[in-house]
């Protein structure tokens, strides 16, 4: 099952990463998130992407991405059919 997210607002300030998705706000620290991220310096955190389909947050400058499933703590099982034997 494909899950599109919405996000509603982006914001990092403070090295905190805090996402708006519909009614729901997630607040999560950089170094809890990416070594990367972390060290980053603020032009480079400030020059990211929301990916169309809601799936991730991209830092071109870092060649960094976040997964959304990741930071709402979504798994995802592989198809049974995918499964191997």
């Amino acid at each position: 099952m494909d899950i599109h997210h919405k996000i509603d607002e982006a914001k990092i300030d403070a090295g905190m990463l805090r996402i708006k998705i519909g009614d729901r706000v997630v607040e999560k620290a950089l170094k809890e998130l990416s070594p990367l991220l972390a060290n980053a310096s603020d032009s480079e955190l400030n020059c990211y992407q929301v990916s169309p389909s809601g799936y991730g947050i991209h830092w071109p400058l870092l060649d960094e991405d976040i997964s959304i499933d990741g930071l709402l703590g979504i798994t995802h099982e592989p198809a049974p059919w995918k499964k191997s034997a």
